[in-house]
């Protein structure tokens, strides 16, 4: 989702000479097959961000999968960089590299202040691991490597499988197909309470391209909408937005995850930018997109 909002952020721009591959035709995990396709296209730019991803119960059910995939892809692509002479690398991170209980607004010196959420844990260790090696290989040979570390994402491109969906995508798909099924309820996880801080893909994809210009202080830089929302009013707007009727049950059997987790983006602003895509009119775009594609990416 965010590497195709990163391309056409890019061609927007103006910029056409993009390199790209996709798992099929390169395995990030495999350090060799990374190295060659680095050596012999040498790219000038790189923003990182693949990564194997899923919400909640994806990460509970597929840690070893998540920290190994993530770990591989993000060791391999940032020396790989490295050694074919890059001159610039953003990691994407996740917001869930920060402590459960941090303060908000959560500043970028919030990490490893305290102990993580654990139902994403061995996700998070790999996004704090990939950010410690741009800090390493910025400090011991110069290259200019930094991280972009953005809030809850969501919109075109955004993954509807229900067993590795986040919660935008998830609750999405279960409303539409509630209302076309004229289903009486839908039972949400949780009990609604936690707040969370969304950014449309494409909002993302311009702060990424805007640092890559702008920024060359390395470490790292939150990037979010200073937009807040509980889950309970998101999955209102859903249904909403859905044309689903019905009623909305709430199973707090089910884990809610970090209470609050809203970004501190004051690097961001001060520097100019500013997102353009409130969170109404980025989940309208996405359900136009989801009926149009049935959730297909390419």
């Amino acid at each position: 989702m965010v590497g195709a909002s990163i391309i056409r952020a890019l061609k927007k721009q103006g910029y056409g000479n993009l390199l790209t591959a996709t798992s099929d035709t390169l395995d990030l995990r495999n350090p060799a097959a990374t190295g060659d396709f680095f050596e012999n296209h040498r790219p000038d730019f790189v923003f990182l961000a693949a990564a194997k991803v899923g919400g909640i119960l994806a990460n509970a059910q597929q840690g070893g999968d998540f920290i190994r995939d993530n770990l591989l892809i993000q060791t391999n692509v940032i020396d790989a960089a490295y050694r074919a002479n890059a001159r610039k690398l953003l990691f994407l991170g996740s917001s869930c590299i920060y402590p459960k209980h941090a303060q908000q607004p959560i500043q970028e010196e919030s990490l490893l202040t305290g102990p993580l959420e654990e139902t994403n844990l061995p996700y998070a260790v790999a996004k704090i691991a990939g950010k410690t090696m741009c800090d390493a290989y910025r400090h011991q040979f110069e290259f200019d490597a930094f991280t972009v570390m953005p809030s809850n994402v969501y919109g075109i491109g955004d993954n509807f499988e229900p067993q590795q969906s986040h919660v935008v995508a998830g609750l999405m798909r279960r409303f539409h197909e509630a209302q076309e099924a004229g289903a009486p309820e839908v039972v949400a996880w949780g009990t609604g309470s936690p707040l969370r801080e969304l950014i449309d893909c494409d909002d993302l994809a311009d702060a990424c391209v805007f640092l890559m210009k702008n920024y060359d202080k390395g470490g790292m830089v939150n990037a979010g909408s200073s937009e807040e929302v509980s889950i309970k009013k998101l999955t209102e707007m859903i249904a909403e937005i859905t044309g689903y009727a019905g009623a909305i049950a709430w199973d707090d059997t089910k884990p809610d995850g970090t209470p609050r987790k809203i970004m501190d983006n004051r690097i961001l602003e001060r520097m100019g930018w500013r997102p353009k895509i409130d969170l109404r009119s980025g989940l309208e775009r996405m359900y136009e997109w989801y009926l149009e594609t049935g959730g297909k990416r390419t």
